[in-house]
């Protein structure tokens, strides 16, 4: 098995820091958030237009051999213009990654499949792949809606990413997985989340960057999800405000990967109805 790093999981640490981290603590690539998604607050990591920190980058990844994945988060909304992404799709390539993570942000299917059209075909040069991930609280919200963009699309590069909270959030079946081509999948985001939740959207969006637990923790069935995937690398991304200060950055990743190696190498747990993923959801108050 394969780890990467997801950058969400310590976003605000710089991609050379992150590599660093990445490296003591046993990773085998990271997952660099080089497009912001546009939240308050939130951390720019500049590096396809800052020289500098891309030097400082391509130093950590080459003194520490680890490995760039994937870079996000190329989303897809109203008015979006595709090509600005190109500068964050060439600095990808330029440093060794193999995919992109989009998600969508409207409702309009047809839209949506024009611009990940594109999207793919922009990245295609470059050797990327454009990897859809459904996101509960999205425009995409179920892995069969994932399915339609991407056949849709006709395109050799496109793919679809799992996300294991958010195939448990979409209720998914995890036998649908092993329904759909395998050369769809090429890597997983991989974390735990408690079983009951509230389905209102705003709380599903804090556990989602805030409030996600370490694998074994929670009640999502992570290891049958990725039962129905072929091998592809697992990208940690376990955002958890509480842990981290708790912890400090470098132990907290340390954590993250070493409890992601425990649950998913001991026997499974025979006591869990084959296949599913989780209780259902409470209603929101």
């Amino acid at each position: 098995m394969l780890f990467s790093l997801a950058h969400l999981t310590l976003l605000d640490c710089s991609p050379p820091e992150l590599t660093e981290i990445a490296a003591r603590a046993g990773f085998d690539f990271v997952s660099l958030r080089l497009i912001p998604f546009g939240q308050p607050a939130e951390p720019r990591h500049q590096v396809a237009t800052d020289r500098a920190l891309l030097a400082r980058t391509r130093r950590a990844l080459e003194s520490t051999g680890v490995r760039l994945l994937d870079i996000e988060l190329a989303r897809i909304y109203p008015d979006v213009n595709i090509r600005e992404y190109l500068p964050a799709l060439e600095c990808a390539a330029e440093l060794g990654g193999r995919h992109v993570l989009t998600s969508a942000w409207c409702s309009d299917s047809s839209f949506i499949v024009d611009r990940f059209g594109e999207l793919c075909e922009l990245a295609r040069p470059l050797g990327l792949t454009i990897d859809l991930e459904f996101v509960s609280y999205a425009g995409v919200r179920t892995l069969s809606q994932a399915a339609q963009i991407v056949r849709a699309s006709g395109c050799a590069n496109a793919g679809i990413c799992v996300d294991t909270l958010h195939f448990d959030r979409s209720a998914g079946d995890a036998a649908d997985l092993a329904r759909l081509p395998t050369e769809w999948f090429h890597y997983a985001q991989i974390c735990d989340a408690p079983a009951e939740f509230d389905r209102d959207e705003d709380d599903q969006r804090r556990v989602a960057r805030e409030a996600r637990l370490f694998l074994g923790e929670g009640g999502i069935d992570v290891r049958g999800i990725l039962a129905n995937l072929p091998p592809v690398p697992y990208s940690i991304e376990l955002p958890n405000t509480t842990r981290r200060r708790a912890l400090g950055s470098q132990e907290f990743a340390r954590r993250c990967l070493s409890t992601a190696k425990r649950y998913l190498t001991r026997p499974p747990d025979l006591s869990r109805p084959p296949g599913g993923t989780r209780a259902e959801a409470r209603p929101s108050a």
